[in-house]
């Protein structure tokens, strides 16, 4: 079993939180997600993430220190394990390169979109807490 090793980010503004639509050409198509991705080599959560945010939402994030929630999920294609962080939109708006839509949403609203497996965890724990 291939271990995936992602971070995802929780990006607030205006008391909303951004949820990202997978695209049909992604595994996983038309789900909904935190934006993020695969860690490189020598990177850091937060590094990977602002790196990861800016190029397919081309925003700029503040991420916290603080890890938010973990989640793994096996998949048919490997085993992924998510990190999310809270983060805060510093400027931008958002451009959509690998998902085909973006909503924002108060943390009550999030259960109105069909979460990719992984992050339901996540969004729970964001519900529960009303982030």
């Amino acid at each position: 079993m291939k271990n995936i090793f992602v971070v995802g980010a929780i990006i607030r503004s205006n008391g909303k939180l951004l949820c990202a639509q997978r695209s049909q050409s992604m595994t996983l198509s038309e789900l909904w997600e935190f934006p993020g991705g695969k860690i490189e080599a020598g990177e850091t959560h937060q590094e990977a993430l602002k790196r990861e945010i800016k190029e397919e939402l081309e925003l700029d994030i503040q991420v916290s220190d603080q890890l938010f929630e973990k989640a793994c999920y096996t998949y048919d294609f490997g085993r992924v394990h998510l990190a999310t962080y809270l983060c805060t939109l510093i400027e931008g708006t958002p451009s959509l390169y690998e998902h085909q839509a973006i909503k924002w949403l108060k943390s009550k609203e999030l259960m109105s979109l069909k979460w990719a497996p992984a992050d339901i965890p996540i969004v729970e724990k964001l519900m529960k807490e009303q982030v």
